[in-house]
């Protein structure tokens, strides 16, 4: 990749201050960029390395105000991290995708494989499959039987899709990924062992939605497990069996879901939080790191902590924590 500032600016409908063609060959941190490279400023914490930065550009907000002369060019757009994402989207899109069906591989007879697909060696492709137009099975994968997955969508080294599993458009599952395991379910019986109920319902993960690294989504016991359109989940999270997430939502890692909780839509859900069965959490919560979440949570909350209380509450609380001892010293 070689591009100037001016192409840049055009593409994410920014505007320069300084040199407009310089050359740009990379990206970088900005704590960590040399010459040839664009950065990007989005939190103020970060805001003292743009004086002292070897970057030849930097992506800025538009009311930046610069307290120093600065060496690098600048570019004003809405929003620095959107725009960034805007770049790397495209370069990465410029890349040529594979295509085609590498050997050895197993693709069970009958099923279409369209010719813009790319199935990588070693993957495997049950019965009554069904793939949509530019899909990417990478090498290793196992499609079970009767899995649908639309067009667009990518599934990289080493994923397993069990049987009658439902992947949307523009998906992409990581590798180690797991959709469609058997549910946790265990009856107990008298002498005090269990007896495995079977599950026999599927996975549906709607589109434009991403799965992480060593996510596992169990099948439904009957019915289906969900994952709505747009939704994203980080590495190594667990949802359970007839979990329903709602669209664009946003799940750090080591998240777990038990069985049967509803979550809406626009949450934002911090790493190791952990949501008990049966339970609803509503619309456009922010959910803190390693919070635990016993009872129902409606819509606009900022919650944290566990059992997770209002996030106000919970630094409030924390003060007082600080001053037990001092307050029972004065006893």
């Amino acid at each position: 990749m070689e591009v100037t500032p001016s192409i840049i600016a055009s593409f994410v409908n920014g505007s320069i201050e300084g040199d407009a063609e310089a050359s740009i060959t990379g990206f970088a941190k900005i704590e960590e960029a040399k010459k040839g490279d664009i950065t990007f400023l989005a939190n103020p914490k970060y805001a003292h390395f743009v004086y002292s930065t070897k970057a030849t550009a930097i992506l800025v907000r538009k009311d930046f105000q610069p307290e120093h002369e600065i060496e690098a060019t600048l570019i004003r757009v809405e929003d620095p991290y959107v725009s960034l994402a805007d770049l790397l989207n495209a370069m990465q899109q410029s890349k040529p995708a594979p295509c085609g069906i590498e050997k050895p591989c197993y693709i069970s007879e009958g099923v279409d494989v369209p010719e813009d697909a790319y199935i990588g060696a070693f993957a495997y492709i049950g019965k009554g499959v069904r793939l949509g137009r530019n899909v990417k099975i990478y090498p290793q994968s196992y499609i079970g039987d009767n899995v649908v997955i639309g067009d667009c969508t990518e599934i990289r080294a080493g994923v397993r899709i069990y049987e009658e599993c439902e992947i949307g458009k523009n998906c992409r599952i990581h590798s180690g990924a797991v959709i469609g395991a058997d549910g946790f379910g265990f009856a107990p019986k008298p002498d005090g062992s269990y007896e495995k109920i079977p599950q026999i319902g599927k996975v549906i993960l709607e589109d434009d939605v991403e799965i992480g690294a060593n996510t596992t989504i169990d099948r439904a016991t009957f019915g289906c497990t969900r994952i709505g359109q747009g939704t994203k989940l980080d590495n190594l999270i667990q949802v359970a069996h007839n979990v329903e997430m709602g669209k664009a939502n946003v799940v750090a890692a080591q998240a777990g879901f038990a069985g049967s909780s509803r979550i809406g839509n626009y949450n934002q859900i911090g790493g190791q939080v952990g949501v008990a069965g049966h339970i609803k959490i509503g619309d456009f919560n922010e959910i803190g790191a390693q919070s635990g979440i016993p009872n129902t949570v409606g819509s606009h909350k900022r919650i944290i902590g566990y059992p997770a209380i209002d996030a106000r509450q919970f630094a409030k609380n924390l003060v007082y924590m600080k001053r037990l001892e001092e307050l029972f010293n004065k006893r």
